[in-house]
């Protein structure tokens, strides 16, 4: 189990757990028309979506420049989700 930590393939299991959830709320967004803003939603997806790539690419030893698009990319999604909330 130990593997996983030290390869970062956990990191990939997150991202797609993550990605099934995303499509589960959205699809249940559409189906009731409960839960949450999709706008909203989608904007914190990314940025927590980033990060674990920013991990990810971290734990794989790639080049600074893709840790730091990841990270440019959960800042854009954490800038767009507060623009959203301060309307």
């Amino acid at each position: 189990m130990s593997w996983l930590f030290a390869s970062g393939r956990i990191v990939d299991a997150i991202l797609v757990l993550t990605a099934v959830e995303g499509a589960f709320v959205l699809w249940w967004k559409r189906r009731t028309g409960r839960g949450p803003a999709i706008a909203e939603f989608l904007y914190d997806l990314l940025a927590g979506m980033c990060l674990l790539a920013a991990l990810r690419v971290a734990l794989s030893g790639a080049p600074f420049g893709w840790m730091a698009l990841c990270l440019a990319g959960a800042l854009a999604g954490h800038l767009a989700s507060l623009r959203l909330r301060w309307r």
